[in-house]
């Protein structure tokens, strides 16, 4: 038996059962000439090999680790705007992993943990992107002109140990253009502003969770001045580990202005510095450096959200600067649980991973509103992922929602998470104050406009929840899935049926509390053979105790008008559900 180290690619095509389905021989011609074409020759040319060719995947090695990246990022390049003429939902997408471990070599094949982590690597992948591991990201981090975004430690079935996982930045160098619009978008008509994630100068890569915070908080805290136009966090988050050009940015987001910062926190003292530049031209409009001990740190974030307001052309919102004022302030420690829970949920929103930090938080500081609210939000969200019963699920969520309300009652960003939590439990009413209050305080925060999309769909005013998904697409360009199932839901009721299937390709998988509703999707957009694959994955996926029945019914409690229940029983019974 022959052992080595070597690099390992795992690819992948995404959807191929769909693609199969809709046109078997066109499908399997297209993937044979994208092997012969690009692929194979891809490999050869950075000194690889394929192992094995497993119909719609392949396995590679090679015995540099760089070539075999290299090679992931050529290949993913070439694959932008080669199938252009087709629709985008026909279009073959690869998700690719690599991985350097030791493997076993039996004749022209190899095994081991080395090759299993690599396919644990592409299904982590978003479609069209790569996902390495901590190995690799050591070897090549300095060697490449690509960056990389830290995904932290994550399970993967059948490896005893976490591995760590990064993913190649979306418009990284390597990574091809971005999805970003061809044509500049148009100015909003009052000053724009994107933020773009604040560089960790801190020397360790744990305190990325600090800065990301720091970040979004200035992103919060600007939506507050109606004046303002302010990029959502997705969008601006596109930009993280890359140095674009700030006209670039200005092209891509549509935006006046750009800020640029960094933090770096050493024992008690932090050191913020911003800089507000003017996209078009490039030039400098302000510039701050702030040392502080860390106990500041609010009053450091409120400090640096004046000074860009008022160095932006325009009149500022006197309400919001006052808000911002009289804004309630955390413990410190409680900041600290709250932003590394809600870094984990922005990577997966439905995992439960982040709920002992959102404790921990209020154990720190029993009035922190923020931290009551993600709980009761994920709490709601546990009934359809069938994580607790649904009972127990929805007296947590009011439990935890009325103490959130109890603290900071005008709190917009509060208000909008308590609305779909409200929603999800099916307190329909309240959900409806929730969200109309969150409106009228701050209808620029992205929260804001997906929750009132989310909502107001179910609650019935689908015309106005489609004016609010369209607003929230222009404050949030670039991001791909963010929002798609909100999308998915507006669409959805709408009788938009094509447009809620595409959205479904924005996830590398239907996340587990969204597989029976994307059946019944597929089912009344006329594709049968989706709908029965995603069913059958549905039924199989179901924890003991529960049923289609419980998960439907859950489903017909957030419709506010029959006429919506009546579409949701009839894609569910059109995809085979016995409801």
């Amino acid at each position: 038996m022959e052992r080595r180290l070597a690099a390992i690619l795992s690819a992948d095509v995404v959807g191929y059962s769909r693609l199969m389905g809709e046109d078997e021989a066109g499908t399997l011609e297209r993937l044979k000439s994208l092997r012969r074409e690009l692929v194979q020759p891809g490999i050869t040319e950075r000194k690889g090999r394929i192992v094995k060719l497993m119909g719609d995947g392949l396995l590679a090695e090679f015995p540099s680790v760089v070539e075999a990246v290299q090679c992931a990022a050529d290949i993913q390049r070439s694959m932008i705007g080669r199938e252009a003429d087709l629709p985008n939902e026909r279009r073959i997408k690869l998700r690719i992993g690599v991985n350097l471990g030791d493997i076993i070599v039996e004749g022209s094949d190899i095994y081991g943990d080395g090759v299993n982590v690599a396919a644990r690597l592409e299904a982590l992948a978003d479609p069209g992107g790569i996902c390495i591991s901590g190995k690799v990201y050591e070897e090549v981090r300095n060697k490449l002109p690509t960056a990389f975004e830290d995904l932290g430690e994550q399970e993967v079935k059948n490896i005893a140990e976490p591995v760590r996982v990064y993913r190649l930045a979306s418009g990284s160098p390597q990574d091809g253009p971005p999805t970003h619009p061809a044509e500049p978008l148009p100015l909003p008509d009052k000053p724009s502003i994107a933020v773009l994630p604040f560089t960790n100068m801190s020397g360790d890569p744990e305190q990325e969770y600090f800065s990301d915070g720091i970040t979004e908080d200035i992103i919060t805290e600007l939506a507050r001045f109606s004046s303002l136009f302010v990029i959502a966090r997705n969008s601006s988050f596109q930009y993280k580990g890359r140095s674009p050009k700030i006209q670039d940015v200005g092209h891509e987001l549509g935006v006046h202005y750009v800020v640029e910062g960094s933090v770096r926190r050493a024992s008690n003292r932090v050191r913020i510095t911003a800089q507000l530049i003017e996209a078009a031209t490039g030039n400098h409009v302000w510039a701050e450096r702030y040392d502080r001990e860390l106990e500041d740190i609010f009053a450091v974030q409120d400090e640096v959200v004046r000074e860009i307001a008022t160095a932006v052309p325009g009149q500022l919102d006197a309400v919001a600067s006052n808000r911002i004022q009289q804004r309630s302030d955390h413990d410190l420690t409680a900041y600290e649980y709250v932003l590394r829970g809600e870094r984990i949920r922005n990577q997966d929103w439905g995992t439960p991973d982040a709920i002992p930090l959102f404790e921990q938080a209020i154990e720190a500081d029993p009035h922190c509103a923020r931290a009551y609210a993600q709980l009761a939000n994920w709490h709601a969200y546990s009934i359809f992922a069938h994580y607790a019963p649904a009972d127990e699920a929805r007296q947590l969520t009011r439990s935890l929602g009325e103490k959130a309300l109890q603290i900071e009652p005008s709190n917009p960003i509060i208000l909008a998470f308590l609305a779909e939590a409200y929603l999800m439990v099916g307190d329909l009413e309240f959900a409806r104050r929730c969200i109309d209050k969150a409106i009228k305080i701050n209808p620029n925060h992205h929260y804001v406009m997906v929750f009132a999309a989310t909502v107001l769909a179910w609650l019935g005013e689908v015309d106005e929840a489609l004016r609010w998904r369209e607003l929230h697409a222009r404050h949030d360009p670039l991001s791909v899935a963010s929002a798609a199932e909100m999308d998915f839901e507006v669409y959805f009721m709408a009788e938009r049926y094509e447009d809620a299937v595409a959205t479904i390709d924005r996830w590398h998988s239907v996340p587990p509390h969204m597989l029976a509703e994307a059946a019944a999707a597929y089912a009344q957009a006329g594709r049968p053979k989706e709908a029965q694959a995603l069913r059958e994955q549905f039924e199989n996926s179901l924890p003991p105790g529960y049923t289609i029945d419980d998960h439907v019914a859950a489903v017909l409690s957030l419709c506010a008008q029959q006429k919506h229940r009546d579409q949701w029983l009839e894609g569910f019974r059109n995809a085979g559900f016995d409801v």
